[in-house]
């Protein structure tokens, strides 16, 4: 039987590069795998990882919705039912950024945030949690968070909260599933190179080197390795939210 693995947001940067790993894992150990990749819209990025996914011999269903939509929710849910019966992992990657003052910041765009990052990641583990209780394959739940959830961040006020209730919510969850056995964690990323950092000049790119110890900003590669650990550690560890920022925090 397959494992089948949903992962949010994942037509570029960390989504993406944890797709890959896993896919490209999977095919080395002969083992079968259903991969759900998630994103807002159907574009090249997204059709490119349907493309090098299946290249590696994973069986892809491409999803296209919002994860802040309830409605979009169900609907990919019941795309995952039909195409492949049941879900095994859910990696909660899909997100958004914003740098302001609170204060100029409007309601919808707090609500966006806040929906987009904390709310969409707790109504989608709602949604699967039943899934996972009759899985037969090492059923977990991986969150992507920031290390501002652990810390804050100055002009990022509303984001921090966001990825500080990810943070709380994910040592909750682990307490409530651990009598099911099914591990939930999280990775506090640190400065990733991803598009979410392309407002950042080159100037404040190097000014935030220096703060890193290691001196540069991680890949998503790196996040891959370490949310595909995950997904092979012993349900033992779970409740844990894994700062991955070079000695930065």
């Amino acid at each position: 039987m397959s494992t089948t693995i949903w992962i949010t947001g994942a037509s570029r940067g960390i989504g993406r590069a944890i797709a890959l790993k896993i896919a490209e894992q999977f095919y080395i150990e002969e083992t079968p795998l259903n991969l759900a990749v998630n994103s807002r819209h159907d574009d090249p990025d997204l059709r490119s990882i349907e493309t090098l996914l299946t290249e590696k011999h994973a069986h892809v269903l491409k999803l296209v919705g919002d994860v802040a939509s309830q409605e979009d929710r169900t609907h990919m849910l019941n795309c995952i039912h039909q195409r492949f019966g049941h879900i095994d992992v859910l990696i909660n990657n899909a997100g958004i950024a914003h740098i302001g003052l609170l204060q100029d910041m409007t309601a919808a765009q707090i609500g966006d945030i806040l929906s987009a990052n904390l709310t969409s990641a707790i109504a989608l583990c709602a949604l699967v949690i039943p899934d996972l209780l009759k899985s037969k394959k090492s059923p977990r739940i991986i969150n992507i968070s920031s290390v501002w959830g652990n810390i804050g961040a100055s002009c990022e006020a509303v984001y921090s909260a966001s990825k500080g209730g990810l943070n709380s919510f994910t040592r909750a969850l682990a307490k409530e599933l651990a009598p099911s056995h099914i591990p939930v964690n999280a990775i506090s990323c640190g400065l990733i190179d991803t598009g979410m950092n392309a407002c950042l000049s080159e100037a404040e790119m190097a000014a935030l080197y220096e703060e890193i110890p290691a001196g540069r900003a991680g890949t998503p590669k790196e996040v891959a390795e370490l949310a595909y650990m995950l997904l092979r550690a012993t349900d033992y560890l779970t409740g844990q939210v894994i700062t991955l920022d070079g000695g930065w925090t």
